[in-house]
């Protein structure tokens, strides 16, 4: 069985990257069977279909728009997902559930599972997560390895890297040493 596990999300809207983050965080801290390949989907939508065709599982780690506390987390199988109109709030959550119409028509198509996160931000437009999904970010790790397991993947720990350190790793380029170089209102020139 081929199984596929993609992080979805926006890093630039808080917490909108939290399934970018988890993807990162799993690849970088366990291993998996060779049966299981995690990527960082981003905002990829429509061109992620052909996932959802060539794989016989796909989790997608995700923000949830549903009505509850920022924080909660939810396992939604695709049948349930299609049922939930309230879902479609950002534009990757209706592109997800679009993909999923499409799919149910064919032949051949994968089991998909959103495996989502209540987020608390996702309209300021600033790098990072708030600190209430900071602090789930363990538990929603936790539900993933569980669903990583449900689908036969093997997973041992190889490192112990915390989230600050993926999302440094993540967005270093966006606030890197380069921002070094950018004068300051006192400063004009550049260094």
């Amino acid at each position: 069985m081929n199984n596929i596990v993609i992080g979805v999300g926006n890093l630039l809207f808080k917490d909108e990257g939290v399934g970018i983050y988890a993807a990162k965080y799993l690849k970088e801290n366990f291993k998996f069977d060779d049966n299981l390949e995690i990527i960082e989907g981003g905002t990829l939508g429509f061109k992620l279909m052909t996932y959802f065709q060539e794989y016989d599982n796909v989790i997608i780690l995700d923000t949830v728009s549903i009505e509850d506390r920022a924080g909660e987390i939810y396992r939604l199988p695709s049948d349930v997902l299609l049922g939930l109109g309230q879902y479609r709030k950002t534009a990757h959550e209706v592109e997800i559930v679009e993909m999923l119409e499409i799919c149910s028509v064919l032949d051949k198509h994968a089991e998909v599972t959103i495996l989502g996160i209540i987020p608390e931000d996702i309209v300021t437009v600033e790098i990072g997560l708030t600190k209430t999904i900071e602090d789930k970010f363990e538990e929603y790790i936790t539900q993933a390895l569980k669903e990583i397991e449900t689908i036969g993947s093997k997973i041992e720990k190889i490192n112990n890297k915390s989230v600050k350190d993926i999302a440094l790793e993540l967005i270093g380029s966006y606030n890197g040493e380069h921002l070094n170089r950018i004068p300051n209102e006192e400063d004009t020139t550049w260094s």
